[in-house]
């Protein structure tokens, strides 16, 4: 669903006013269709967070779209996905050549048509969210057709510049690959809720084992739902 300028400002609750005024500083992602303006969804929820800005549950529900049955679990993701050691690459596009090839995915996915997707992401403003992670993901979650949400935790064999707003080089990669734009954006809010937990985050950092990553990812799954 493409959202109008007044679904956008009570998303973000400030007024339409505010809404065009940062259209016309070009400060928010928007496109002119029509002479009217449109907002994605995806794009929204991951510019307020980057700007800290508190954001209406409602971002979450889109009309057309099957409503998930069962929680997103990021350690279910993962283990789907899988945690990859010793990735290689001497910059941001070997790296993600070398993290799209690892990929835990369907025969049939396209993985030339997702390392593009990639690309084009990337190009738009880095995935690098601080402290050496990064969370590379396409624009439209749905070009794979997967039937869940997919997390792979790569580490990197050699830290490398991906452009991240602390300047800090990134060493371990989440791969989100999605099959809703629904399941995208709640998967990404829990990851951003995982990535304060300090014992998960010591473990990226020091690039702890599969089985201690996916405990404490059990244990983050837990208090997410006790938060619901």
């Amino acid at each position: 669903m493409q959202l109008t300028v007044r679904d956008v400002s009570d998303l973000l609750n400030v007024s339409e006013r505010t809404i065009y005024r940062w259209i016309k500083q070009e400060a928010i992602p928007a496109y002119r269709i029509h002479d009217q303006y449109r907002f994605n969804r995806a794009e929204i929820w991951e510019w307020a967070t980057a700007k800290r800005m508190p954001v209406s549950p409602e971002i979450f529900k889109e009309s057309g779209e099957k409503e998930d049955l069962l929680p997103v679990s990021l350690a279910e993701s993962l283990r789907s996905g899988g945690v990859h050691y010793r990735v290689e690459g001497q910059d941001k596009e070997a790296v993600l050549r070398s993290v799209v090839q690892v990929l835990h995915l369907p025969p049939e996915a396209d993985r030339a048509f997702l390392l593009q997707g990639l690309f084009a992401r990337e190009a738009l403003g880095s995935t690098g969210v601080g402290e050496g992670i990064a969370i590379p993901h396409v624009r439209n979650p749905i070009v794979l057709q997967v039937p869940r949400s997919i997390i792979s935790l790569c580490f990197l064999e050699k830290p490398i510049d991906f452009g991240a707003l602390d300047g800090k080089p990134v060493h371990a990669i989440f791969m989100l690959i999605s099959a809703t734009v629904r399941g995208h954006l709640r998967t990404l809010s829990r990851l951003a809720f995982a990535f304060k937990d300090e014992s998960l985050k010591q473990l990226i950092l020091n690039h702890g084992s599969r089985e201690a990553i996916l405990q404490e990812l059990e244990r983050v799954d837990g208090q997410l739902k006790d938060a619901h």
